[in-house]
């Protein structure tokens, strides 16, 4: 019986580390497991404009932790996270409409539609606002692949 269990706790540690290397693939993360490198992402939408998020208010969502700048953007969160969240995983838009994953610049945003589009900088954000309906329709598009390298 031992034997058992000791296999079973085997596996079932071996199937939570695949899936946890594989989540983290969808999501620009700290290797915290923070996301949007602790800015907080109401802010975003509330304030318009980026505030880095404190650990005394965080909360977690899809395997991922949010930080926050006040209990009132925290609990925001929580009610409703998808309309927080950003899109591709947090990672560049315009990357990710380019076919690629990149990691972001909190301060390289755009916010269309409700939604939270981050880029790898200011630069590259440029570029991004040539044309966004477009890059998101092929952000969208590739997204689906991308998410699961």
């Amino acid at each position: 019986m031992k034997a058992f269990t000791l296999f079973g706790k085997v596996v079932t540690t071996c199937m939570a580390l695949v899936a946890s290397v594989a989540f983290a693939q969808s999501q620009s993360l700290d290797r915290n497991g923070v996301a949007l490198k602790g800015y907080d992402p109401v802010s975003y939408f509330v304030d318009v404009k980026p505030s880095q998020g404190m650990e005394k208010f965080m909360a977690k969502h899809d395997g991922a932790t949010y930080l926050f700048s006040s209990e009132k953007n925290r609990d925001t969160f929580v009610a409703s996270p998808a309309k927080f969240v950003p899109e591709y995983g947090g990672f560049c838009a315009y990357g990710a409409a380019k076919g690629g994953k990149f990691e972001v610049d909190p301060m390289a945003y755009t916010v269309v539609d409700g939604k939270l589009y981050l880029n790898k900088n200011k630069d590259v954000q440029k570029l991004w606002t040539a044309d966004v309906p477009g890059f998101i329709s092929q952000a969208d598009r590739n997204w689906a692949q991308l998410s699961k390298n």
